[in-house]
């Protein structure tokens, strides 16, 4: 693929019964207790009835814990005072940030007994989410056609991969064990501006969104989704690397991270990385 050839980009259009194109994020799974704030006012809701239970003071720490098996309890003040449903969910004021685990996240939270145990979900607008997971995956500081790159193939794994951690309530954890993602504490002006530029576009193979595997590095030379995961996929194929020198990291498997930052620099555009790596793709663009 020389950078003299015209590079034309088609895109087709996906229709998906998911509106605003939504996701829940796993930051906590079956734990004893969770701290929990908000830059602004946050209410907390009955997820069951849609109730107003309290009103949470901005920039002030609440600890939360399960109550039994079907209840919650939040300290106020030193005092715990329960709540009486398993599901709540703490919503901000427009434009305000939660946290936990000493990280901001836009849009709302989501907190579960599960059986005496706490799980905290992230729940929020896809691109938000993928603003916080480019500059988590790959360094900000990289060239930013390698972060356009890094953004497409993000919200295609994603998309490919809603409700691989439905047993838990969320869609994906926020680890490299899915995808890398740190909430608002990890954007940047610049990995934004490549979430931006991209918004809403998704590798498709055979008319369907790919789950676009990626890993920081090849060692030389991309593997077969066969020679990792002993069956082929159609969009994976086996490619020099453009990471010489890099220690293998990761699987090898479709794009990689360092590869894709080679070739940027190489004058490679977001585009043309990605048809680089994947076989028999096209890039569609969502479609509410």
């Amino acid at each position: 693929m020389g950078m003299r050839r015209v590079f034309i980009l088609l895109f087709i259009y996906i229709f998906m019964a998911m509106p605003c194109y939504a996701i829940k994020i796993g930051l906590q799974t079956h734990v004893g207790r969770t701290f929990i704030g908000a830059s602004t006012s946050a209410e907390i809701i009955d997820v069951r009835t849609n109730k107003l239970l309290y009103v949470m003071d901005k920039m002030k720490g609440y600890e939360l814990k399960p109550y039994k098996h079907d209840m919650i309890a939040i300290k106020i003040d030193g005092q715990y005072r329960k709540i009486k449903t398993n599901q709540i969910v703490i919503k901000p004021e427009e434009d305000g940030f939660v946290s936990v685990k000493r990280k901001w996240y836009r849009g709302h939270f989501k907190v579960i007994n599960d059986g005496g145990s706490l799980t905290v979900m992230n729940d929020l607008p896809l691109e938000d989410y993928i603003q916080g997971v480019v500059p988590s995956e790959m360094p900000s500081g990289w060239e930013i056609e390698a972060h356009k790159a890094q953004a497409i193939a993000a919200r295609s794994y994603a998309l490919a991969n809603m409700g691989k951690r439905g047993k838990y309530g969320y869609d994906l954890k926020d680890t490299p064990e899915d995808q890398a993602y740190g909430g608002a504490s990890a954007e940047t002006v610049r990995t934004n501006q490549a979430v931006s530029e991209t918004e809403g576009i998704v590798l498709v193979c055979q008319g369907k969104i790919v789950p676009a595997y990626y890993s920081a590095s090849a060692g030389g030379q991309t593997r077969t989704a066969s020679q990792v995961w002993l069956t082929d996929l159609p969009f994976i194929k086996s490619v020099p690397s453009f990471d010489d020198g890099i220690k293998k990291n990761g699987h090898g498997v479709g794009m990689s991270q360092y590869g894709a930052n080679n070739l940027a620099k190489r004058g490679y555009n977001g585009y043309q990385i990605l048809k680089y790596f994947y076989a028999n793709t096209k890039f569609a663009r969502l479609k509410d």
